[in-house]
This record gives structure tokens, C-alpha cells and sequence, in this order.
């Protein structure tokens, strides 16, 4: 198996070529070592990761990690992907042991997950990596295929069923819009009436949607089409989808200039129709409150401390979960505050104020287990 080189792309593959690892052998899942931890969870603290045992919420390994750090989980069902100041880094969460593997990747940005394959993109660079998550855990890296947008931005790509690479565009300055890449990663179609593009869900039927500052695009069918917010400034930034649902979850915010804005409405874009509804939860959320339920169902943690329980479909609030007291989101964006994960039938809510982590039962809307954790917990992520 290759092993993807660290080492940064020469000047002529820093504009935008695409390399492909090479081989001919049909890759094979790689053997991995003997599972400690059930159903794992990773949280982040102030100085390290905790690897929680999810069917009983019980720290199952402290790994210390100085600097801020992200999570995101793989792919596989058994490591999550860590992002240092230096790329993303390889976590065996099922082995509650962090791997000295890492893909190099200057400002580490989005990880997407979709279609069996994993896609990060390095916000310093530009450069997109992709590979097949199974590959994960034998030795040094997966093989993968790369590449590198024309100017380093803050950005995300999603690599589609057929080879397709959804990616956006942009530089330090600005962020227009998406191109859509064929298998050869020629250029198949391109939007720029997406100032301030950010963020990605993918829906039913393989439907893209990427946020913008007025709106949103949607691929779909080898077609983008912009889909316009109702007011001059409504921002999408963060979206939540799921494959069974054609309409995607997003965040929404109204005001260009506001030091740090509290949404009290989310929006909800029906990929069939092109149509942008928004529903008012009468209390804010973050973004990091944004999850689907096992039917679909669009769920926000709001800083009333429930977990509101949307129909897509309708618009209408179907139910609150209590969960939390309520709380306030920080203005820097790197503090802790409650998050929202969901894996399968299981909403996981932590409370940093209080150090604790909740599972929600979604169908009863009942607290199954809690736990208290030795630091306040931040980022969470499920394996």
C-alpha cells in the first residue's frame, strides 16, 4: 500500500492538476487490530481527546494533544480523523489509540464524508485529498487521489458516486462560488453567484447543496442552480442532510455586520423543488446544533436546552426534548459550548458548563445515559 507523501506539491501541481495514486491491485480493507472500545465517541478538551465507550458513556482513554484540535469521523466505522496545526491525523478510536499517521495539511478544513470515499481539503493550500476510508489502519496511509484548487481559500469538496468532485472556489479575499470536475477533473460546470460559499450537505438522490451568503446552490443532475434566499444578506453556512430525505437542514442568519448574530430560524431547501423555507424555533442555536434524525427528521439544539424536533417536509415543530438548562453561546467560536451528534437512533448532547454527555433516545425523546467527564468536552464526534 502507498503511502501519500507529506512533502508539499511542486509549483506546477499547486495550480490545479490532479494526481492519482497508482497501482492496478484492487484494494483490500485493511487488517485491523483488536477493538477495546464499543460504539465509540471522541470528544475534544482544552489539551487532549477523550474516547468514550458509547453504550455506557464511560471514558475509555485520555490522549493528551496540545492546541486547539477538531474531530471528524472517518468514515469507517472505527477511526476518526483529528485536525492538529499540521493536517489531519489518524485516530484509531475502536483502539483508543492515536496513530502517528497523519495527511499533511496546512489550516486542516472540512472532512466529507459521502459514497464510500472521504474527502479533506487543507484551507492553506487548497488541496483536495480523497480516499477510500476501508484503507485506513494497515500500514502508512491509503492510497489516494488529489487536488489542488487554483488559489488556497477556505473551502470543502465532495467527491460524488460517479467520480464527480464538487469543489469550491475562492482565494483570501473572496469565495464565489463551486465548480463541478468530471472523473478526468475537467471542468464540467461552474457557479459564481455565491459570495461567501461555505459548507456542503448531500440529499436524497445524491443532491448537493452548498451554502452561500445569499442563498444556496444545488447540483443536481449535472445542473447547478441558485437558489435565492429571501432577504439581500440570508447566509447559509452550515447544513445538515441525509440520504433518504430530499430536503436539507441549514443554519440562517440575516445580519452582515452583527459581532456574533443568534439565529432564531433555520432553513430548510427542498432539492426536488429548488424552494427555501424557514422556521422559526423562537430561541438560537450554534452551529454545531445541526443533525438528522434516523427518518430524517431535521434536528436543533437550541440554547433553550431542547433538542427541537422539525418535519422536514412541513416546516412544523413536532416535538422538545429537554435536555440541558439553559446556556449561551461564547463569542469566539473556538470556546466549548453544548454540541449535537447523532448516530443511528441517538442524539448526543454535551453540556460543558457541567462537564457531562447525554444520549437521547431520538423515538422517545428520553435521556438514556449521562456521564461526567474530567474536563468540559467541546467538539464530539461518533465513529
Amino acid at each position: 500500500m502507498s503511502r501519500i507523501k507529506a512533502a508539499a506539491l511542486p509549483m506546477a501541481l499547486a495550480l490545479g492538476l490532479t494526481l492519482t495514486a497508482c497501482g492496478q491491485e484492487e484494494p483490500r480493507p485493511a487488517a485491523q487490530p483488536k477493538t477495546q472500545v464499543k460504539e465509540p465517541l471522541v470528544a475534544t478538551y482544552d489539551g487532549g481527546l477523550y474516547v468514550l465507550d458509547g453504550t455506557t458513556l464511560k471514558v475509555a482513554a485520555t490522549l493528551p494533544l496540545p492546541g486547539f484540535n477538531r474531530v471528524n469521523a472517518a468514515g469507517n466505522g472505527r477511526h476518526a480523523l483529528v485536525s492538529t496545526s499540521t493536517g489531519f491525523r489518524v485516530l484509531d478510536a475502536a483502539g483508543a489509540r492515536l496513530t502517528d499517521d497523519e495527511f499533511a495539511a496546512p489550516k486542516p478544513g472540512h472532512v466529507v464524508r459521502h459514497a464510500g470515499r472521504t474527502v479533506l481539503f487543507s484551507d492553506g493550500t487548497g488541496k483536495v485529498t480523497a480516499f477510500d476510508p476501508k484503507q485506513l489502519g494497515g500500514e502508512g496511509l491509503p492510497q489516494a487521489a488529489t487536488h489542488t484548487t487554483e488559489h488556497a481559500h477556505h473551502g470543502v469538496a465532495i467527491e460524488l458516486s460517479n467520480g464527480e468532485l464538487v469543489v469550491t472556489l475562492g482565494d483570501e479575499e473572496k469565495r464565489p462560488g463551486i465548480q463541478v470536475l468530471g472523473k478526468d477533473r475537467k471542468e464540467i460546470a461552474r457557479n459564481e453567484d455565491c459570495p461567501g460559499v461555505h459548507g456542503e450537505a448531500t440529499a436524497q438522490d445524491e443532491a448537493v447543496i452548498i451554502g452561500c451568503e445569499t442563498g444556496a446552490l444545488l447540483y443536481k443532475d449535472g445542473k447547478i442552480t441558485k437558489i435565492d434566499s429571501p432577504d439581500p444578506y440570508g447566509r447559509i453556512g452550515n447544513q445538515a442532510g441525509h440520504e433518504e430525505s430530499p430536503i436539507v437542514l441549514g443554519d440562517y442568519k440575516t445580519d452582515p455586520d452583527a459581532e456574533l448574530e443568534r439565529p432564531e430560524r433555520v432553513s430548510l431547501i427542498d432539492t426536488r423543488t429548488g424552494k427555501l423555507k424557514l422556521v422559526d424555533l423562537g430561541t438560537s442555536y450554534t452551529f454545531r446544533s445541526l443533525g438528522r434524525g434516523p427518518h430524517g427528521e431535521a434536528l436543533v439544539l437550541g440554547t433553550d436546552g431542547a433538542v427541537h424536533v422539525i418535519d422536514p417536509e412541513t416546516g412544523k415543530v413536532t416535538r422538545r426534548i429537554e435536555v440541558l438548562g439553559e446556556w449561551s453561546e461564547p463569542l469566539e467560536w473556538q470556546q466549548a459550548r453544548p454540541a449535537l451528534h447523532v448516530r443511528d437512533h441517538t442524539a448526543y448532547v454535551t453540556d460543558p458548563a457541567a462537564r457531562k454527555v447525554h444520549a437521547v433516545d431520538i423515538e422517545s425523546g428520553k435521556v438514556t445515559l449521562t456521564a461526567t467527564l474530567p474536563q468540559a468536552p467541546n467538539e464530539l464526534t461518533g465513529v
